[in-house]
């Protein structure tokens, strides 16, 4: 299979059930701001240490694979498919936030996104996911029928909470302390 196929010369993509729609399409805005965001996660792994229990590094992966199948479910329209992301998978990342949550110390303030090399770029990520996440709202303000089928701004807004969960974890795990917010 070649790389390029020269379908989206045109400014026109396919999407994944079938049929094609401009690159300027909200569909397709979404679609890219969720693989920008796999994007950023895949940068936050490449920053896991060598040393790392494995923890980070596997939800990270993990939630990778799940950003393809939201991509996917992005792809297509309609109610042709059932859903790859379900409730269930955002209930695990409520679970994991949770579990994270449980080994850190309480949060009396806000703090200001950095830390060690890991949580800088999980916090990038976090906001790119917000991006992507504002990008679905904006694609189901357009036409809400397919607001009640789809999991994704949730499964987003839980996606941007763990990615915040995960960088206060690298930062303990780094002994580097988080940054309060003197504001």
């Amino acid at each position: 299979m070649k790389l390029y196929t020269k379908r989206g010369d045109d400014g026109g993509t396919d999407l994944f059930a079938g049929g094609r729609t401009t690159k300027t399409d909200p569909r397709i805005h979404a679609i890219g701001e969720v693989d920008e965001t796999n994007a950023a996660i895949g940068l936050a792994v490449s920053a896991c240490d060598d040393g790392d229990p494995g923890e980070l590094k596997d939800i990270l992966l993990d939630l990778q694979r799940r950003l393809f199948d939201l991509g996917a479910d992005l792809a297509t329209p309609g109610d042709s498919t059932p859903r790859r992301i379900t409730q269930t998978h955002i209930d695990e990342l409520e679970h994991q936030i949770d579990a994270i949550c449980d080994k850190l110390p309480e949060m009396k303030h806000f703090i200001l996104p950095g830390g060690s090399d890991l949580a800088a770029h999980l916090h990038l990520a976090r906001t790119i996911c917000r991006r992507a996440e504002r990008a679905c709202v904006a694609l189901y303000d357009l036409d809400p029928a397919p607001r009640k089928d789809s999991h994704a701004m949730a499964y987003l807004n839980r996606l941007s909470d763990l990615l915040f969960a995960l960088a206060r974890l690298a930062n303990q795990q780094a002994g580097v302390d988080d940054v309060p917010w003197a504001g």
